[in-house]
């Protein structure tokens, strides 16, 4: 750390604490929407509240196709049920092991970081939450930020 000369004994402003925040998110990779939801624990119950939340956002006649990592709630027996009875209206696409870079949401999470909470100081984790939420809000309706951030240019 850089400190100027004359500060003898810098003091650095953190919460002694490892509270954290949780949430999922996706992207539509048409327009740049983004749906989120704060989530107390990542499982197959709280994943398949995402994807009922995400299913009304899902355009006229088009099938959503959710692009995910291997997490082991992705693939939970529990969600199998919804998703075959969705199967018309959504289906899950899993990359590879340790791909993240293929994700377009982790390009959201690294925007979000560089917006949100680069470099602040949050006195509480209530601040940290409000300052997510007032990102967020920006772009929970289509956006030319995130359509041009998260693009996928298809090959044929």
């Amino acid at each position: 750390m850089w400190v100027a000369p004359e500060i003898k004994n810098p003091v650095i402003l953190q919460e002694p604490c490892h509270k954290k925040i949780s949430l999922f998110g996706s992207v539509n990779t048409d327009n740049g929407q983004f749906v989120y939801g704060f989530s107390p624990i990542f499982n197959a119950e709280t994943f398949l509240e995402h994807l009922m939340k995400i299913l009304p956002y899902r355009p006229k006649n088009k099938k959503i196709l959710l692009i995910l990592d291997n997490a082991r709630y992705h693939h939970a027996l529990y969600i199998q049920p919804w998703l075959e009875k969705n199967k018309r209206l959504i289906e899950l696409l899993f990359l590879p092991p340790y791909s993240p870079e293929l994700n377009p949401t982790e390009l959201i999470w690294k925007r979000t970081r560089y917006k949100t909470t680069h470099n602040r100081y949050f006195p509480t984790i209530d601040c940290l939450c409000d300052a997510l939420e007032n990102q967020f809000y920006q772009w929970d309706q289509p956006n030319n930020e995130l359509n041009s951030l998260c693009a996928i240019n298809y090959v044929a």
